[in-house]
Order: C-alpha cells, then sequence, then structure tokens
C-alpha cells in the first residue's frame, strides 16, 4: 500500500507547488511544515519530563545515623572486646593475635600464655621459635611472634615497661596499626582516638553505605566524621558484634535485623 501514499511521480514537480512538502499522506507548505515539526517536538519532549528523576537517598543524615545508633545501643548495649585480658599488654598481644583469626581461638591459648609469660619482660626475652610453638594454631604464627617479641622490647626500652597511651606512640610498635592501637587505648585505657576498623566494621559501614572507602583508614576517617566521639569506642565494638551477629559476610540475617528497612545493599537476603 506504501505506492498509494506517496505522490505520484511528477504530479507536482512545476513551479506550482515550489514550496511544498508530503509528510504522513499530506501536503504542507513550508510554514505548515515548520509548525508541524515544532508540534511533534513539543510533544516528545513533553512525554520523556513526565518521568520525575528519583531523589537521592541521603544515607548520612543525622535523622537515618539516629535509627542506626538506636538499633545498635538496644542489640549491644555494653558492648566490649571479646578478647580476654587483665591489662593493656595482654589486650595488645591478644590483638596482634587476633589477626587472621577468631576471638575464641585467641581465647584459648593466652590463659595459658599469660600464665608462663606474664610480663612484656618476660615476652621481650623469648626466642622466637618459642613463641611460634605456642600461638602455632592462630596462623600466621612467624610474623606475629617476631611482632610480639619486637614490640614487647620496644615497650621495654622506650616506655618503661608500660604500654603507651598516644596513638602515635602505639603506631611506634611492630605489628600496631590504627585497628590495633585503638583496641587497646580504646578498651584498656577509655581513650577515644578513633573508630576501630576490623573486617566485620568494614562490611557493615559499607552495606550501610556510611562510607565508600576501599581502605581501613579511610572507612574509619568516614566514621569519625558521622559517629560522635563519645560513641567511637562503643560503636566500634556494636558493629564489630552486629557484623558477627546478624550482618554476616555470606549470608546476612536480613529478615531480624532492626535496620533492614534503612538498608538496601545489594548483598541483603529479603
Amino acid at each position: 500500500m506504501g505506492h498509494l501514499l506517496a505522490p505520484l511521480p511528477g504530479l507536482f514537480s512545476g513551479s506550482k507547488w515550489p514550496r511544498q512538502h508530503w509528510m504522513n499522506g499530506a501536503f504542507f507548505g513550508t510554514t505548515e511544515a515548520v509548525r508541524f515539526h515544532t508540534d511533534m517536538a513539543t510533544k516528545r519532549k513533553g512525554k520523556r519530563s513526565k518521568a520525575a528523576p528519583k531523589p537521592k537517598a541521603d544515607y548520612t543524615s543525622p535523622a537515618r545515623l539516629d535509627k542506626v545508633f538506636a538499633a545498635l545501643d538496644q542489640l549491644f548495649p555494653q558492648a566490649q572486646t571479646a578478647l580476654r585480658h587483665e591489662n593493656a599488654f595482654q589486650l595488645l598481644v591478644a590483638t596482634i593475635l587476633s589477626a587472621q583469626c577468631t576471638d575464641e581461638r585467641v581465647n584459648m591459648i593466652t590463659p595459658g600464655l599469660f600464665a608462663r609469660y606474664p610480663t612484656p619482660q618476660d615476652f621481650a626475652a623469648l626466642r622466637q621459635e618459642v613463641l611460634e610453638r605456642e600461638i602455632h594454631s592462630t596462623g600466621f604464627f612467624r610474623n606475629k611472634a617476631k611482632n610480639i617479641i619486637a614490640a614487647s622490647q620496644k615497650i621495654v626500652e622506650d616506655f618503661g615497661g608500660q604500654v603507651p597511651r598516644t596513638m602515635e606512640e602505639m603506631l611506634t610498635l611492630p605489628g600496631v596499626a590504627r585497628k590495633t592501637a585503638n583496641v587497646v587505648l580504646g578498651s584498656a585505657y577509655g581513650l577515644a582516638t578513633g573508630v576501630v576498623v576490623d573486617t566485620h566494621v568494614f562490611r557493615v559501614a559499607q552495606r550501610l553505605k556510611l562510607s565508600k572507602q576501599k581502605t581501613p583508614e579511610k572507612v574509619e576517617q568516614d566514621l569519625m566524621k558521622l559517629v560522635p566521639q563519645d560513641r567511637w569506642i562503643t560503636f566500634g565494638h556494636q558493629m564489630i558484634w552486629f557484623g558477627r551477629k546478624t550482618c554476616q559476610a555470606r549470608k546476612p540475617l536480613c529478615a531480624e535485623c532492626p535496620l533492614n528497612a534503612l538498608c538496601d545493599s545489594r548483598d541483603k537476603t529479603v
């Protein structure tokens, strides 16, 4: 049927129709043709403008953060480290041992370890191969033994046998980065120098979109800006427990999570 809609060859080829156009089966003069195109463009634009842009979610708004804090307070009102210790030095050793190891495993060996070697001086005098045998089950035992002995020697030689009380001094100890320093300073001394960011805190912060950073250090800086300083110590431990009990790595328990309504992570299971 296409040949019935097209103009007959030569029908309007003369000068009588120099400014006419064939469009959609009808003839239009130049003015009408321009108006036709303008009307069609306006209609198309109108159709596109009907879809309003989706408002951008504010994941770090004070209202949302207050809900996160309230849920964590309800779940873990007395959150603290799971590593058993009696003083700052024991907590330092236990935290170093906990790298790539469960707290439960560390707690199985530290009572006997601290009974045999109760002071920094005792650890400083140990041969590395002896300590390696003691801590073998925690994994990465060679590097851990080396760092624990070296840190103990520095504590004895430079800090009078006492674990230092500042972040700057803590970071001079072998095997100690910000996470370990924050655990010791916060839990042993009650000093809020930062937020503990372990694998659990890192994962939960990403899922709740409290940070998009790719390193623990940068995630900590984001959390320190969002969380009031008087919450830094408790918040870190609450996030650790929340990551262990609810927001687990492989299969988060979203159906029983009090933060489910606030979360739109792609890892959600409901």
